[in-house]
């Protein structure tokens, strides 16, 4: 009897090692997986943060008229440059309500 007792508790003790290694092989992966991710965070954080100063620094008004200018070729308007275009219709219209009588 003590010697099946033996035998018994020298399984449950190999099953329990088995289980420990099983259990801390497990735990190892999960931390270096846990880490890889937290890597990954920090790299999308930096990437992120790049990205909106970008994002806000191609916003600006500066950029706006600097592109404006030299890959549109645009300038800025001047009373030289500008072309006033009449209504005529308008400019009849106006004119027909500013002298009395001359409607109906």
């Amino acid at each position: 009897m003590g010697l099946k007792l033996n035998l018994l508790l020298v399984a449950a003790l190999l099953a329990s090692c088995l289980v420990l290694v099983k259990t801390s092989y497990e735990s190892r992966q999960l931390f270096a997986q846990l880490d890889a991710a937290r890597a990954e965070q920090r790299q999308l954080d930096a990437e992120y943060k790049r990205l909106d100063a970008e994002a806000q620094a191609q916003g600006t008004h500066l950029r706006v008229e600097r592109t404006a200018r030299e890959k549109l070729l645009m300038r800025t308007a001047t009373p030289g440059v500008t072309a006033y275009v009449v209504d005529p219709l308008a400019t009849a219209a106006s004119a027909a309500a500013a002298t009395p009588g001359a409607s109906r």
